[in-house]
């Protein structure tokens, strides 16, 4: 006999598998990331494919087979309709999801990860600031990401971990870091901010996966 699980999870990943299937790659509160497998969730008589869908916010319900999880329940909670009709959003999101995907890599939970995880989905829906500097929403979720991963930078004046970085960009961090929402939709960010900090960022990606 089967056990059943329930939980609640982030859909950040699917991929299409045999005629109908779909495997879902999912964030949940109480068991961390999970693959599970929607059975015959392609075909249009599913009664599952109107609850669970890549990002959205679902209540799910699973078993333990001997190879693979497979869902069997999905209550939609949550659609996060601005981002998924807005371009540049929906492109913060899927680069979220990529990093979500590369640096956890076991079944884990963590609170403080699905904490981080809602915030930054439920900003990305709903703030409404100029579109290029939507990227600090991205930078927002990576920066505190990593920090609970266990990588929190070190940062003085103008360098993190030692390496020397434009002090603007320094600063920048460290209000991220501060986890300071009054603040961080005001600051003064140039385009030539953001190329730098993706070069930064790039660069401590690399570093703490060597």
């Amino acid at each position: 006999m089967f056990v059943h699980y329930r939980t609640q999870g982030f859909v950040f990943k699917k991929e299409d598998r045999a005629e109908a299937d779909q495997l879902f790659t999912v964030y949940t509160k109480d068991f961390g990331k999970l693959e599970i497998l929607g059975k015959a969730i392609r075909k249009i008589s599913s009664k599952l494919r109107s609850g669970v869908e890549i990002f959205y916010l679902s209540e799910i319900e699973f078993i333990q087979g001997k190879t693979h999880k497979t869902l069997t329940d999905a209550i939609l909670i949550k659609k996060f309709e601005n981002l998924k009709n807005n371009l540049n959003k929906l492109k913060i999101a899927y680069k979220i999801s990529q990093v979500l995907d590369n640096l956890v890599s076991g079944q884990e939970p963590d609170e403080k990860i699905w904490q981080l995880l809602n915030e930054t989905f439920e900003k990305l829906n709903k703030l409404e600031i100029g579109n290029w500097k939507l990227e600090i929403i991205y930078y927002y979720f990576f920066w505190n990401f990593v920090s609970l991963l266990g990588y929190r930078p070190e940062i003085n004046n103008c360098t993190i971990q030692g390496k020397k970085i434009n002090c603007d960009i320094a600063k920048i961090i460290k209000v991220i870091l501060k986890k300071d929402w009054q603040i961080l939709p005001r600051l003064k960010i140039e385009p030539s901010h953001l190329k730098l900090l993706k070069n930064v960022s790039q660069w401590y990606r690399l570093k703490i996966c060597e």
